[in-house]
């Protein structure tokens, strides 16, 4: 049997990943869910045919979308967490004994339920008790709250579909009052890669920066992802992720990452020219 899972990354440029085995398949209100059994990258979750994760590399997008802003800021307390169904992220947010109360908004409980029964790797921490499980609209949930979190990690699904309305000006506006006076965001920013993949991260920059005194983006290496070259966005009230980085802080944690240190976080924030080019175009 040679079954193989392919996902366009353009118009022009397809990926695939041999599959042992179609282990789920389900349709929620809100889109198509599949788990792959994949030879090379362990399980596959897939949203309406695209990659969200893989056993195999979905440490390198958890511990960038969360250790840069916990490192920047350790003294963070409340974070909310929008998305991010397969738990990965809150699995390391729970790593840091210091964080009191983590809020996570998914829109579509199957894939909390498929995540849990299919990838425990990644949704392990959903039952610590400083996790809260909201099922619904994070777009709607976001605009009830004021000055309230210290961190918002916004790990959304790509701006179309169930996601869409998490790439929007009314909604980072929304992050913005929602974070206290020293508050970080912090989002996936798509590829800048592929043209329209580029087109959604300067969107989604050009927004940000609207609100947010300071704003930076950083990258990381996604094998799995579009073009393998990742994007996240950094905005803040206050802490800038270079200048307030305190390396031996957060060395002195002794936290186990398989991606993420401090040197990396330094390194990560120094951008190819093309890619500081496509953000000086909406800056």
């Amino acid at each position: 049997m040679n079954l193989w899972y392919t996902e366009d990354h353009s118009p022009h440029a397809r990926f695939s990943i041999r599959v042992e085995e179609h282990l789920y398949t389900g349709q929620s209100e809100f889109q198509k869910i599949d788990i792959f059994q994949s030879v090379e990258f362990g399980k596959v979750l897939t949203l309406d045919g695209y990659v969200m994760i893989t056993e195999k590399d979905e440490f390198i997008y958890h511990d960038m979308i969360t250790h840069v802003p916990m490192a920047t800021n350790p003294g963070i307390k409340k974070v909310l967490v929008i998305g991010a169904g397969d738990g990965g992220t809150v699995r390391e947010l729970t790593k840091y004994q210091s964080i009191e109360q983590i809020d996570m908004v998914e829109i579509d409980q199957m894939v909390v339920d498929v995540c849990r029964e299919y990838i425990p790797q990644t949704a392990s921490q959903l039952d610590d008790p400083r996790v809260n499980l909201f099922f619904e609209d994070g777009l709607k949930f976001v605009r009830k709250k004021e000055n309230e979190y210290d961190l918002i990690i916004v790990d959304s699904t790509d701006p179309f579909g169930p996601g869409e309305g998490l790439f929007t000006r009314e909604f980072y506006g929304n992050c913005f009052k929602a974070l206290t006076e020293d508050g970080i965001l912090v989002n996936q920013h798509e590829s800048p890669f592929y043209t329209e993949d580029a087109l959604g991260m300067q969107r989604a920059h050009q927004r940000i920066i609207g609100f947010f005194p300071i704003c930076r983006v950083y990258q990381a290496h996604i094998p799995t992802y579009p073009s393998g070259h990742w994007l996240f966005g950094f905005a803040s009230k206050k802490y800038d992720p270079i200048t307030d980085l305190d390396p031996a802080a957060w060395n002195e944690l002794g936290l186990v990452t398989k991606y993420y240190n401090t040197d990396i976080h330094v390194g990560s924030f120094a951008l190819p020219n093309y890619v500081k080019e496509q953000l000086q175009d909406v800056e």
